[in-house]
């Protein structure tokens, strides 16, 4: 039987990933309750939103669409947070983000209706989102720990997926702008294949970027002003094959000259008001080579 979910990985390509099309929640009237730098236009956020799954349809995914209501959950349409994909079915975080609490169980339902078991939750006082979590391979899983993630989610995870063999380790993320600002570790470190990442190297930490080097990846180093436009928020939709912002054309050409397709959308109002990416945007839940 073909497998319906797993791919421990970041760049393998993309067959099954779930998406929130934004509905009128997202459309806030109080933008800085959610730490959204302005309200969003709901049709515009919903054209631009039906242009990146067009995207993901071109490239072959199967879009998957996550449509239990989540009234006063905003930040809904960001199904990667919520939850980690294994092998063995998908673990259930808590999330850092008050706000965003009980995203976690609706997912869980959907994705439990497209065939992925629910592996694990977290419990008691343990926070984890998936922005903090990156696969550098099959099992290997850093977690940035910061004001979204705490050493208890971490301790969590590690108890959950050590039985299939991962080793998960932790680092340290920057106060940055503060508790309220979305600073995740994926904000600061993409990883776009086998042995290429996209990084902004003046928050990255430091064990993270030796791991890097000793794994002799090669870097495609964001500048400021496009880490402000999250030109590091880089999807991979195969190896060598990736889905970004428009609006950076730095990174964009650094990204093709090292070998890269490069899709871009328009995610002014899903994504630059609401501090969400494409990889934010997307909850893959089949890779396969």
């Amino acid at each position: 039987m073909t497998s319906r979910f797993g791919g421990q990985n970041m760049v393998d390509p993309v067959r099954r990933v779930l998406v929130r099309r934004p509905d009128e929640t997202f459309a806030v009237d109080d933008p800085d309750r959610w730490h959204y730098t302005d309200r969003p236009d709901l049709e515009a956020a919903q054209r631009e939103h039906d242009d990146l799954v067009e995207i993901l349809v071109q490239v072959g995914a199967e879009v998957l669409y996550h449509d239990e209501p989540q009234p006063d959950r905003a930040d809904a349409i960001y199904v990667f947070d919520p939850v980690l994909i294994t092998d063995e079915g998908a673990v259930l975080l808590r999330m850092g983000k008050e706000l965003r609490r009980g995203e976690e169980e609706a997912l869980g339902r959907k994705l439990e209706t497209l065939g992925v078991p629910i592996r694990s939750r977290l419990a008691g006082n343990a926070l984890a989102e998936g922005g903090d979590l990156l696969w550098l391979d099959e099992s290997t899983l850093y977690a940035g720990i910061g004001f979204r993630t705490n050493a208890e989610g971490v301790r969590q995870l590690q108890e959950i997926v050590s039985t299939s063999g991962v080793e998960v380790r932790s680092v340290d993320l920057p106060y940055y702008t503060g508790p309220e600002a979305c600073l995740h570790l994926l904000s600061l470190i993409s990883v776009v294949d086998r042995d290429l990442a996209v990084v902004y190297s003046p928050l990255l930490p430091v064990p993270l970027w030796q791991e890097l080097q000793r794994r002799r990846f090669r870097l495609i180093y964001v500048p400021d002003e496009e880490f402000q436009s999250m030109g590091t928020n880089v999807l991979a939709l195969a190896p060598g094959e990736c889905l970004m912002i428009e609006g950076n054309p730095v990174t964009q050409e650094r990204l093709a000259e090292a070998g890269c397709v490069v899709h871009t959308y328009r995610g002014h109002e899903i994504s630059r008001k609401a501090e969400g990416g494409p990889t934010c945007l997307t909850r893959p839940i089949l890779r396969t080579g």
